[in-house]
């Protein structure tokens, strides 16, 4: 392994160039004005798998984006690892918040990233990361040094939901099967204290719509005598909360896991600052669910948040109006043993139930995903524990991260194997915010990790 870690720390700066010219591809996902881009990005993935010494590498077309598979079969009797990346992006809206433009990479010192962080549309979520995973593959196979089968199947749709993904894994379960699934597109906790991430929280997504009059009517003709539906949904969704931070929907709360006072003192171990915490966002003070410390209400306890609400006039200058209608997004954290369709069903029955007579409500799911835990026992944390202690010189910890991956549960279910959540970003990354960045220092404890995995897990 010594010589893995001697060949990964001779190319370093090829690394990074070379990630530089994948960053500089604008593959965004979400609007087809980048069609081209992101089936370029598709091309230069397979372009670094095939130089990295995979077999089989493939561009395989599915009814959106194409997925790029490669593989390494170094015998059959070993362990296989499948790797799961994505090399779609975020929009970078908005653009005049970045300090240069989004698709063109540069490095940069900051207070966090002392030895600097690469700064770009992509850096850290998801392309940095994956990236991790190849340029690893490379140094173990030009050293001589994969212990084990490994398989790559990196999308170009997890920004808007990967929605080819379960088709194509259902469809070739043959071609995917695998003992674990290796995931980099979390974070850890701090470069201080490094984490594996043991679990996500799923999601419930849907859109309400309050409907009052059959138009918009003049504010000075009507105001006063007819219900505005600004104000109607502004006072329901004031009512899902109460003042404890509870979400106030019926049977909210029935399949809630209720995590163990053992594991919430474990957990606790990060030393959640809650100084640092507010200082880190601007905040004089925080809130939530009453009992539980922010990093608790932020990993094990199920969320309701507001995400988006409109109607009525919003352009420039005035126009006095009562609006027809009034819209607003709202997604549900979910922890286990909590269900999307369960929840989603709840939320719309509560919602119709505290509706005012006086208008129509509508709901509309958009979509949703199953919370995952790895427990901290099995062979693949243990594993990811073991290299990450050893690449860091730290303890590593187990952490629930907030954030929903739901593909998580669907390779679970159709490949009836677990997801190891070896993220190395930071939260301070600025993901799918205006300049983003990924540290160099991140980058490279990733690459030096993985090798270090493959060996522990061959190895049982």
């Amino acid at each position: 392994m010594q010589d893995t870690l001697n060949y990964i720390q001779e190319n370093k700066q090829r690394y990074v160039d070379e990630l530089f010219e994948l960053l500089k591809i604008a593959s965004i996902s979400a609007d087809p004005a980048y069609n081209q881009d992101v089936l370029d990005c598709a091309e230069k993935v397979a372009e670094h798998l095939k130089n990295s010494g995979a077999d089989q590498v493939e561009v395989c077309e599915t009814d959106g984006y194409p997925i790029v598979y490669g593989e390494k079969i170094i015998n059959p009797d070993l362990p296989t690892v499948l790797v799961y990346g994505h090399y779609d992006v975020q929009p970078p809206d908005p653009l005049d918040l970045w300090k240069k433009p989004p698709f063109e990479p540069y490095i940069e010192k900051t207070e966090l990233h002392p030895e600097g962080a690469i700064f770009a549309r992509g850096s850290a979520d998801d392309k940095g990361q994956f990236f991790m995973h190849i340029k690893a593959f490379e140094a173990m196979m030009k050293t001589n040094a994969l212990p084990c089968n490994v398989k790559f199947i990196i999308e170009g749709e997890e920004e808007v939901g990967s929605k080819s993904l379960e088709g194509f894994v259902k469809n070739n379960t043959e071609k995917l099967a695998c003992d674990c699934i290796l995931i980099s597109d979390t974070h850890i906790y701090s470069r201080e204290q490094p984490t594996v991430t043991t679990g996500l929280r799923g999601l419930s997504y849907v859109e309400v719509e309050v409907e009052g009059p059959n138009r918009d009517l003049h504010s000075g003709l009507y105001g006063g005598a007819v219900p505005n539906p600004i104000h109607v949904l502004s006072r329901m969704i004031a009512k899902l909360i109460d003042e404890d931070g509870r979400i106030t929907v019926d049977g909210f709360y029935d399949n809630v896991l209720v995590v163990s006072e053992e594991e919430r003192a474990e957990m606790n171990k990060l030393k959640d600052n809650p100084e640092e915490f507010k200082k880190s966002i601007g905040l004089e003070g925080v809130e939530g669910e009453k009992g539980y410390t922010a990093l608790e209400r932020t990993s094990i306890r199920p969320t309701l948040d507001c995400n988006g609400i409109w109607g009525g006039y919003t352009g420039e200058g005035a126009k006095t109006v009562i609006p027809s209608k009034a819209f607003a997004k709202i997604s549900m954290r979910l922890v286990p043993y909590q269900t999307p369709d369960e929840i989603t069903e709840k939320f719309k029955n509560y919602f119709e139930k505290i509706a005012p007579d006086n208008v129509r409500v509508k709901v509309t799911p958009h979509h949703g995903g199953m919370p995952y835990v790895l427990p901290s026992d099995t062979k693949e944390y243990l594993a990811a524990k073991k290299a990450m202690e050893t690449a860091f010189g730290k303890e590593v910890l187990p952490y629930r991260s907030g954030g929903s991956i739901p593909i998580t549960a669907m390779f679970e279910q159709v490949l009836g194997a677990k997801s190891v959540l070896m993220g190395f970003g930071l939260d301070s990354d600025a993901i799918h915010s205006p300049n983003e960045h990924y540290g160099l220092f991140n980058f490279f404890k990733g690459i030096e990790s993985i090798p270090l995995f493959f060996e522990n897990y061959a190895k049982g």
